[in-house]
């Protein structure tokens, strides 16, 4: 992993001849992604993440936090937040914007005997669970670290708007694949990140996913574009 999603991160934030990241997916072409939008405050943000923000409750984890943007908000209300990310740049920007407890961790392999009252999984949350076979491996982890009372938090978009539809209607998906199961590239300052996988997943399947692990499943919001936020309790 060559870390140029927190390449790009650290760049911007010490002001490091910072450039637009190039993402590009097996379904899509490359497309410039403004780093700044990384560091945006919480009036800027889309209405799904301003809704999750307000419904976070007690101990909070930012799983995935990036430049940290979430966490910063939360932390200047008052919440205690434990904030991760597999980048270890992404994380050094987010000491020195003044996160006071983050570190580089994958979440399975997070080792703590916390529970939360809020983990937070968002800017499509889901993609780390990166095939709809392993999606039971993540919740199975999640569920093991909130509280009783406690709740997921977790956004993603349904993809199907971006396949063909036949002459009567049917959407024109992979046979041998989930149609949100896509592998995700990176390119940034001339060098191109290994491709990983990424998974977007509709709100049922997500549903029928977290039932099958023991979870609750609640639709929070719809966006304006096949993107919604769910809430998963015990």
């Amino acid at each position: 992993m060559k870390d140029l999603f927190g390449k790009a991160i650290l760049d911007y934030h010490t002001g490091n001849n910072p450039e637009n990241l190039i993402t590009e997916t097996s379904i899509s072409e490359a497309d410039e992604m403004r780093v700044e939008y990384l560091f945006r405050d919480f009036d800027e943000m889309p209405k799904l993440e301003q809704k999750a923000l307000q419904l976070v409750k007690g101990k909070v984890l930012d799983v995935g936090c990036g430049a940290g943007s979430h966490s910063l908000y939360l932390q200047e209300k008052g919440f205690k937040v434990t904030s991760i990310d597999i980048s270890k740049n992404a994380i050094y920007a987010c000491q020195l914007r003044g996160l006071t407890n983050c570190f580089v961790s994958d979440i399975l392999e997070l080792n703590t005997s916390d529970k939360f009252d809020t983990i937070l999984l968002l800017m499509n949350g889901t993609g780390i669970f990166g095939r709809l076979n392993t999606i039971s491996i993540y919740l199975k982890k999640l569920k093991s670290l909130i509280k009783d009372s406690g709740q997921i938090l977790i956004d993603s978009s349904d993809l199907i708007y971006m396949y063909d539809q036949d002459d009567e209607g049917a959407y024109e998906v992979p046979a041998d694949k989930y149609y949100g199961e896509l592998t995700f590239t990176v390119h940034y300052k001339g060098e191109t990140e290994n491709a990983f996988n990424w998974l977007y997943l509709d709100y049922n399947t997500l549903q029928n996913a977290a039932h099958a692990n023991g979870l609750h499943c609640e639709l929070i919001e719809e966006g304006e574009h096949y993107d919604y936020l769910a809430k998963l309790t015990l």
